[in-house]
């Protein structure tokens, strides 16, 4: 072999060298990076210190020292600041009494931040909505009745609703026809069970669902809550997952609270203004809310959601409506032969469902906020045999709760069937409606839920109809004896 195979062997060996050694360092470098990346990406995407924007909004954030980010568009404005000479840090600098601050100090003045997860970037898949799994409209129905008694017609209406959100939900891209979103309206009477079926309903279904009142709900700028205030509840319902929010159920109490104030001179910030403000929300649009608090001026980062596919349901005692309706009705009356009897609705307890679009726009109802809920219907006033058959009938009936108290005593409580219409004529009194009963049940076993863990002998109560009265006591009967003596 010659001299100059020998070179052309080294050359070889050194080209081998150097190529591994390469790949070496390109795998030492991806290593680092990717250790690097899994430090940095946590799930949840950085806030901006400055305007609270997510990085998803402002674009790449610019790292400074102690965890702080700040948004490109934060940054530009804080150097024109300094470059059209607003901020003059040598006069700052020289100032007596005055240090210049420390970084690390803003991070204890910053208060606590919620976090905003990532959206995925691959598209929406909707494994859980799939249309062979959502419950049918007479199942949604079935499990109501198990909780509450009477209201057919709520109940059927709310579980039909309900339903067809579930499709609207799950079909929205499938194809060109776009379903229309079913927002309702319940108006009922104090007690009736429109706040219940609700809280019924959000047990029993599987998407978010946030209840809230218009009571605080004021126009934007004023002391109050925000109307964006009620997507941002939906929001923490939903653990601040804005895709899981956008397909869930809002339910706004108090609806008549905000109607239009009738002769007011000042202005309407907590009426028509509110229904103004609710407009976009009802009809579907993005809205910037908080995460974590009710306003936009607390330092929290801000998100977009999407009310798009957000069901509304709204809910209202609507008082004096009835006297409304009773006008409109006795328009008619007139006199001849075929005249109607002016007090032929004085005691009409269907007189709200007779309610229609014009009856709530004198309300204080403006016709724009009545158009956004198509689904308009009544819930009844309870009657007497209504009161008996809540207080007894119902899983979680309020006869069931004392007798379960008692029977942790080994005591057993019964009810004869005079104490319970009794109990529902002086809840008729009252005319507070379910609310009532509690308040009666209440009042009644105080004294037998204070007497009975004195005595271990005692094996049985039966509440009469003389002791909710007043005219006699329960019948008290002691383990092992048949005879039962008045208490």
């Amino acid at each position: 072999m010659s001299d100059q195979d020998f070179i052309i062997l080294d050359e070889d060996e050194k080209k081998e060298d150097s190529s591994s050694a390469q790949e070496t360092e390109k795998k030492e470098t991806a290593e680092v990076s990717s250790s690097e990346q899994k430090k940095d990406d946590d799930g949840y995407e950085k806030i901006c210190f400055i305007c609270h924007r997510p990085e998803s909004v402002t674009g790449k954030m610019i790292e400074l020292p102690n965890n702080i980010s700040v948004c490109p568009d934060c940054m530009q404005r804080s150097f024109d600041a300094m470059n059209n000479g607003s901020i003059d840090l040598n006069r700052l600098m020289n100032m007596p009494g005055v240090q210049f601050f420390n970084m690390s100090d803003l991070e204890n003045m910053q208060p606590k931040q919620q976090k905003i997860k990532k959206k995925k970037e691959k598209p929406k898949e909707f494994h859980q909505l799939n249309i062979k799994d959502i419950p049918a409209p007479h199942k949604i129905k079935a499990r109501l009745d198990e909780y509450v008694v009477g209201q057919e017609y709520a109940k059927k209406a709310m579980s039909v609703a309900v339903y067809n959100h579930y499709k609207r939900v799950a079909t929205d891209t499938m194809d060109d026809i776009e379903i229309e979103k079913s927002n309702m309206l319940m108006i009922g009477p104090t007690g009736s069970g429109k706040t219940y079926l609700v809280k019924t309903l959000a047990r029993l279904l599987d998407v978010p669902l946030a209840i809230t009142d218009a009571t605080s709900l004021t126009e934007a700028g004023y002391i109050g809550d925000d109307i964006e205030s009620v997507v941002s509840k939906l929001l923490a319902a939903a653990d601040n997952d804005v895709e899981r929010a956008e397909q869930g159920i809002i339910f706004i109490d108090e609806i008549d609270k905000i109607a239009k104030k009738r002769n007011s001179n000042q202005r309407d910030v907590s009426g028509e203004s509110v229904q103004q403000g609710m407009l976009k929300l009802l009809e579907g649009s993005e809205v910037e809310v908080p995460v974590g608090a009710n306003s936009k001026n607390a330092m929290v980062p801000l998100t977009t959601v999407n009310t798009k596919n957000i069901l509304f349901i709204c809910g209202g005692a609507f008082p004096d409506l009835e006297e409304i309706i009773k006008e409109r009705l006795q328009k008619k009356t007139s006199m001849g032969f075929n005249a109607e009897l002016k007090d032929k609705y004085e005691n009409d307890k269907e007189l709200l469902s007779k309610v229609t679009v014009e009856d709530l726009r004198k309300f204080g109802m403006i016709p724009e906020f009545l158009g956004r809920l198509p689904i308009i219907f009544t819930l009844k006033g309870l009657d007497k045999d209504m009161l008996v058959k809540i207080l007894k009938e119902p899983k979680n009936a309020i006869l069931k709760q004392y007798q379960k108290l008692l029977a942790l005593d080994e005591v057993k409580l019964d009810f004869d069937d005079g104490a319970l219409e009794a109990i529902a004529e002086k809840a008729m009194e009252k005319d507070t409606g379910a609310r009532a009963l509690r308040a009666i049940i209440e009042e009644f076993m105080l004294d037998i839920m204070y007497e009975i863990p004195k005595d271990d002998s005692i094996g049985q109560v039966t509440i009469t109809r003389e002791y909710i009265e007043g005219t006699g006591g329960p019948i008290i009967q002691l383990r092992g004896q048949e005879v039962p003596r008045l208490g």
